[in-house]
């Protein structure tokens, strides 16, 4: 066996994970600006943003492992859950750290979404775009692939999509989803008063006959 396998396998799942959460976060800012239009969006591109999540929990838990049993940096647990416990560029791996710990917590509270309410699950997923700011200064730091040009023009074009997909949501207006009750037309209020008009009541002698 190949004695730097586990170095091999660490780089290579932290890049694989980098790039399928780097799709998730183009997906969600898509799917939440409607990018893709105004209409209803297929269940498939949801679906997709859930899976690119999914596996990248997937790849960083591999990456993790791969560190941890590789013998040439020498990292423990300690050295990849706690940040700045690392004595190898210690401010890189923490920011690696961080990342990995927000990155559960957007995907647990996902998951647990019908349980703590909406509120709570959008206000911890607006993290998801420092988880991924965190994961791209980690893999542009700490990682001894930031010379490959081909990861270079990935991290450049992925993040000038993420970069125009957040202002485009914030200069996007919102409509206001809540209408008064002097919004709604005349219409309904006729057919519920049965009147002719809702601001004139209908006098009980309008339709008696002349002599």
């Amino acid at each position: 066996m190949n004695p730097q396998i586990w170095w091999l396998t660490a780089r290579s799942t932290g890049i694989v994970a980098w790039a399928v959460l780097s799709l998730s976060v183009v997906l969600g800012l898509a799917l939440s600006t409607r990018a893709l239009g105004r209409r209803p969006t297929p269940a498939w591109l949801q679906d997709l943003h859930r899976a690119t999540g999914g596996l990248s929990i997937t790849f960083t838990a591999v990456h993790l492992a791969a560190l941890v049993a590789d013998t040439w940096v020498h990292f423990d647990l300690a050295d990849v859950l706690v940040p700045l416990v690392s004595e190898w560029r210690s401010l890189p791996v923490a920011a690696g750290v961080v990342a990995f710990w927000l990155l559960v917590a957007v995907e647990a509270t996902s998951l647990a979404r019908r349980r703590i309410g909406v509120t709570l699950w959008r206000r911890i997923h607006a993290a998801s775009l420092l988880l991924w700011a965190l994961a791209t200064a980690h893999l542009l730091t700490a990682g001894t692939d930031t010379g490959n040009p081909w990861l270079a023009w990935s991290v450049l074009a992925i993040t000038m999509a993420v970069a125009t997909l957040v202002l485009v949501r914030i200069l996007r207006p919102r409509r206001r989803t809540r209408r008064t009750r002097s919004d709604r037309p005349r219409r309904a209020l006729r057919r519920r008063s049965g009147t002719g008009s809702p601001d004139m009541p209908r006098s009980p002698t309008a339709t008696a006959e002349t002599p």
